[in-house]
């Protein structure tokens, strides 16, 4: 689970007030997306083999040993996993998944901050100086040992946002080339209490994730961008970005060097983007209510922005392990299962312990990715291919699966579909699951009648501003066309109810994510894994039985890209 997000397990812990209004709301399922769901043929459901229990639990606790030292990419622990992989990808069954190597090499280049100047604001009532850390955080995607900002114009420019198809241009006349550009987190219309707006309401779109903003200005030539957090619209306190963007940064590493990204990135606290708009004398609350509404125009501050950026530049490779079960009759066409094997390595020591062991997040999804893989080659080939692919660098960033993706083994325009997993159930069994990003795709039909075989229920996420489906590897095939499902139990515990599945979320969120208390625990109920595992399955199967190639429902922002990579493929 990539450090820059929270954990699906965790988000009713995060925000109890949004989680109990959403699980009130529904799946949004537009008219033209019902009607076109009820015309996919769905194949016979498929026959669930045994899953291996014994399996599970020996690749958790191998890959979350403390011998791992925290499976963190491009280290000593790194090879050891990878050589693990390797071997439990050849026992289950997997045949080599890239032209007769069980790798795809990701390369990375890894930036570490040596010096981060202040952040300092002229032209103003006063000259303003903000402390690193304290009122901002900074890099840079550039791969340069310096990168800096230098009295550089500051334009407030609401949410930031270019979305032609909605009629929203946050950068309608106004020329950001080489300014530094002052934006907020999340869509316009995250405080709606429904999931009906111009950016889909409560719910967050890819125009309201941090990723977005930064591509976008970048786009548009702004030399910096500061991004407003604010707890509530960035799902996250301040601890978040201060812990995220501090320490050594992994990127892609690309012939260009990043260079067509703004110069200076960052996040400011929401007391000193207030301070700097009082500064330019700017109201910055009703600025943040006018950028909500449709019209809103860029407002150039007054102000000139002065940060510089230092950073030591380390390149390698990492690697991404790819096993195939090929098809009988149709192998050109492919099913994806995917799951990310890194974690965070070494990390801030509890009690002398600096090993970040990872052992729910995510050695435990990806022993069920070899659990699927040994389930399905001891049924034998289906028609279509099916690959299971274990990505590196999830937590720095989902690079593994966007090398992949932008890199692909296997076409995307021939890959039917898939299923991400990023973390199982070790609580108990659940009489819900949670869809992230419910209401997109068709693949949703062969969830439905997956869970209803297994007499539970579908329930909305609980708190769909926090845009969960954009921060996990399948994100970035959904991107490109490939409808992916994530989907995992809720709350509703058989044992306990929803109470017993809230206090285990948020044990979890405080003692463990992203902690050395992430271990191995012989204690563990797996019984909940064993039912998500089983839906996996099923989806895969079926998909890979079928002749079907299900879409994005009209609306979703993938269906263009889906459809234009169909009709390429024909």
């Amino acid at each position: 689970m990539n450090m820059r997000r929270f954990p699906l397990l965790a988000l009713c812990a995060l925000a109890s007030a949004t989680a109990a209004h959403g699980r009130d709301a529904a799946v949004p399922a537009p008219a033209a997306a019902a009607k076109e769901a009820a015309t996919l043929v769905l194949p016979p459901p498929a026959r669930v083999p045994p899953l291996s229990l014994n399996l599970l639990r020996t690749i958790t606790r191998t890959l979350s040993s403390d011998a791992f030292e925290g499976r963190a990419p491009t280290t000593p622990g790194e090879e050891k996993t990878v050589a693990y992989l390797i071997d439990q990808m050849q026992r289950a069954g997997l045949k080599p998944g890239n032209k007769g190597s069980w790798t795809q090499e990701v390369p990375l280049v890894e930036l570490t901050p040596v010096r981060t100047s202040a952040l300092a604001i002229e032209g103003g009532k006063a000259p303003l100086h903000l402390a690193y850390k304290t009122d901002f955080v900074a890099g840079t995607y550039r791969v340069v040992p310096r990168s800096e900002i230098t009295r550089s114009e500051m334009v407030f420019v609401g949410y930031g946002i270019n979305a032609p198809e909605k009629g929203w241009n946050d950068y309608a006349g106004v020329d950001v080339k080489g300014k530094t550009v002052v934006v907020l987190v999340n869509d316009p219309d995250y405080e709606m209490e429904g999931l009906d707006g111009p950016f889909d309401g409560r719910a967050m779109t890819y125009y309201g994730r941090w990723t977005y903003k930064f591509e976008e200005a970048a786009r548009q030539g702004a030399a910096g961008v500061l991004l407003v957090h604010d707890d509530f619209p960035a799902a996250y306190p301040w601890g978040v970005p201060l812990s995220s963007w501090t320490g050594p940064q992994l990127g892609l590493d690309l012939p260009d060097g990043h260079m067509d990204q703004s110069a200076v990135i960052g996040w400011v606290t929401l007391d000193a983007a207030k301070r700097i708009l009082a500064s330019a004398g700017k109201d910055f609350d009703q600025l943040a209510e006018e950028a909500k509404r449709p019209g809103f125009r860029a407002r150039p501050l007054g102000l000139r922005a002065s940060l510089a950026v230092e950073n030591s530049i380390r390149k390698q490779a990492s690697r991404n392990v790819i096993g195939i079960l090929p098809g009988k009759t149709r192998p050109d066409e492919y099913v994806l299962y995917s799951a990310h094997w890194d974690h965070l390595g070494r990390c801030e020591p509890v009690d002398g312990d600096d090993i970040c062991n990872g052992a729910l997040d995510n050695a435990s999804g990806t022993a069920g990715l070899i659990a699927l893989a040994q389930a399905h080659a001891r049924t034998g080939a289906s028609a279509r291919s099916l690959v299971f692919l274990a990505v590196t660098a999830e937590e720095s960033g989902l690079l593994g699966s966007q090398y992949y993706a932008e890199n692909p083994v296997f076409p995307l325009a021939s890959t039917v579909g898939g299923v991400n997993i990023d973390g199982l159930n070790l609580s108990g069994p659940t009489r819900d699951v949670v869809i992230v990003g419910g209401g997109k795709s068709q693949l949703e039909a062969f969830l439905a009648r997956a869970v209803e075989a297994q007499g539970r229920s579908i329930l909305p996420e609980p708190s769909p501003e926090k845009g969960s489906f954009y921060r996990s590897d399948h994100f970035n095939f959904a991107k490109r066309g490939v409808p992916m499902i994530y989907a995992t139990s809720g709350e509703d515990m058989i044992d306990g109810g929803v109470a017993a599945g809230r206090a285990a979320s948020e044990d979890y969120t405080a003692n463990r994510y992203h902690k050395p208390q992430d271990e191995y625990d012989p204690a563990w109920n797996w019984s909940g894994a064993v039912q998500d595992l089983q839906i996996y399955y099923r989806i895969g199967r079926e998909l890979a039985t079928s002749d079907q190639w299900p879409n994005w429902h009209p609306g979703a922002e993938f269906r263009t890209i889906r459809d234009l990579s169909r009709d390429s493929a024909k």
